[in-house]
């Protein structure tokens, strides 16, 4: 396994030495890097790229042997608002480029809810729903194939791409080498999915194992008020499964922790590590 983190779980957002500096200093070489929410000081909104800033940011990586496994860029690819929903669309496109530049395995995305504010609601289960993210993500791949660049796709239990089994469908429905899968196993499970969480893990490897490029992993809690994300090993999410079928089918994987905190990163990669060496 190649073990990493989310950046801006590392450090507070600031200038690009000093993140990339703590990112170093935590003997951490593998990152998610979400710019808007770890770089300050450049803007890195739609229209600002270009192949020197890009440049800039390969340099600074490359001098502290910091390798981006997953360049962040997580938009709603389902507003109903289409002014917004073509904004984000472009913005995404545009991170492809930067993924280029720096060298990034991919650039990553959840597949949004049909909701202006990104609230839970009900159609984002919907046709009309599913239809509008195949409509920004055909837009988004046909960029990816001509720069040569990898799309990471992240399935979420209350987003458009829900359960496994509709992101089967949509793998099939756009139809490109250039789409990857980004499994999130706790970000698949709902209130209905806790005790069954092996079977969902199980059918993701049966309907996609093959797609499966990248991994985030973090744990879960539940009470009166639902469901809430928790450090690695601090709640209800069983690794054994999920180690298994990685150790068996995707050897060296990338697996980005998730809610974790420098100060916790190297004991939740040994608690991780000593799963998979008894799987």
């Amino acid at each position: 396994m190649n073990y990493g983190m989310r950046c801006h779980d590392i450090c507070p957002k600031a200038d690009m030495d000093t993140v990339f500096d703590a990112v170093r200093d935590l003997g951490i070489h593998q990152i998610q890097l979400a710019f808007g929410k770890s770089i300050a000081g450049l803007d890195f909104s739609y229209g600002h790229y270009s192949p020197g800033l890009g440049r800039m940011v390969a340099e600074k990586l490359r001098e502290r042997e910091i390798h981006v496994a997953v360049l962040g860029c997580y938009i709603n690819p389902t507003n109903p608002d289409e002014a917004k929903r073509q904004t984000e669309v472009q913005k995404f496109i545009e991170h492809l480029k930067y993924a280029k530049a720096i060298g990034a395995d991919m650039v990553g995305t959840e597949t949004g809810r049909y909701d202006a504010n990104f609230r839970v609601v009900p159609e984002t289960r919907t046709e009309e729903c599913y239809r509008l993210l195949l409509k920004s993500m055909r837009e988004i791949v046909a960029a990816a194939e001509k720069l040569g660049v990898i799309v990471g796709v992240e399935g979420v239990h209350d987003h458009t791409l829900y359960n496994p089994q509709i992101m089967r469908r949509f793998l099939e429905d756009v139809d490109s080498p250039n789409v990857e899968v980004i499994l999130d196993p706790v970000n698949l499970i709902g209130e209905d999915e806790i005790e069954s969480q092996a079977q969902v893990i199980d059918e993701a490897f049966r309907l996609y194992g093959d797609r499966i490029t990248m991994v985030h992993v973090k744990d879960f809690t539940r009470d009166s008020e639902g469901l809430h994300f928790a450090h690695v090993g601090d709640g209800l999410f069983d690794y054994a499964p999920l180690l298994k079928h990685l150790k068996e089918q995707k050897p060296y994987i990338t697996m980005l922790l998730e809610n974790s905190a420098a100060e916790r990163y190297h004991r939740d990669v040994e608690y991780l590590r000593k799963i998979y060496e008894n799987v």
